[in-house]
């Protein structure tokens, strides 16, 4: 069986987004029995509603491979996933030698997260999966060695038998350290604010936010009225997952202020105290009553 994943949770996350606002450490795709296992939402910690995509279709190799072999069937953009990168895929798993399915996650609806380089999947997703980028499709061959070798996974899958995958990268997401969090803000205080205001210190090149999609933050929570910093998602080292709908973030402000971003770039979004708080504040990042709210934000991904 897969590992269940560890699920961290700032207070910031847990203020500022109502669902889904937590980032995977322990990414499990390909460890163990997948004939078994959900992957469901209930199991990842990728937010939003499932949706059953169509599966694509995986081409049996001639022969049985002997060595890992890697076909990109679609080449993606923008960053090349490395070591230490979250990648979000979709994936369809056969035995190699006829093509019996074990695994699918197009049908369950949810993509899954997979970090590399923790040694959380076999081995043939380790290295197959480098180099990937957002939008590519690739299939890997994997022979047993480099997949469930001699002890074969679940019912399908034998001691020995060689499998193979057709794998898309929906996002790819940078590693971060607490060390990366911006240290040369300059923020302004802000004190009785009459509307949402926003500043991209860091415009983004990559795609613009849409409503629904699921979104791969780091935030940093300040004080309007001293600029104090309260908190910080930068701590937890991994960006936090939340997905972008109105109905499911607070404060509103913040929802209205994300509008707009694109994907790489650095937003400062101040949050009147009555677009977020309100006259109550926010005990969980000690923000007083009645205060602004100001929010730095950096976009990773959108998927």
């Amino acid at each position: 069986m897969l590992r269940t994943p560890a699920v961290i949770c700032s207070s910031l996350a847990l203020a500022v987004m109502a669902l889904g606002a937590c980032g995977d450490e322990t990414d499990t795709a390909g460890t163990g029995d997948t004939t078994d296992v959900s992957l469901s939402a209930g199991s990842t910690t990728v937010p939003g509603t499932t949706t059953t995509l169509p599966t694509p279709e995986v081409s049996l190799p001639g022969e049985l491979p002997t060595e890992l072999v890697v076909t990109d069937i679609e080449v993606g953009a923008d960053r090349e996933a490395q070591e230490g990168d979250r990648v979000i895929v979709n994936y369809v798993g056969v035995l190699t030698e006829d093509g019996t399915e074990f695994d699918n996650s197009y049908e369950k609806g949810q993509p899954y997260p997979v970090t590399l380089g923790a040694g959380s999947v076999i081995q043939g997703w380790e290295e197959g999966l480098i180099g990937i980028q957002a939008g590519g499709i690739r299939q890997l061959d994997i022979p047993a060695e480099l997949g469930y070798g001699d002890q074969g996974s679940g019912e399908v899958i034998k001691p020995g038998d060689a499998i193979s995958f057709v794998i898309e990268a929906v996002a790819v997401v940078p590693a971060t350290t607490p060390e990366d969090e911006p240290t040369d803000l300059d923020i302004q205080p802000s004190s009785g604010a009459t509307e949402i205001l926003t500043e991209d210190v860091r415009p983004g090149e990559g795609s613009v936010i849409a409503e629904g999609q699921t979104l791969e933050v780091h935030l940093i929570a300040i004080r309007g009225d001293n600029a104090e910093t309260l908190d910080s998602t930068w701590a937890g080292g991994s960006p936090v997952v939340v997905q972008y709908a109105r109905e499911a973030m607070t404060p509103r402000g913040f929802y209205e202020g994300l509008a707009g971003m694109k994907v790489g770039g650095r937003r400062v979004i101040t949050i009147p105290a009555d677009q977020g708080f309100g006259e109550e504040g926010n005990a969980q990042i000690s923000l007083p009553p009645s205060t602004d709210l100001i929010l730095v934000v950096d976009l990773f991904a959108t998927y």
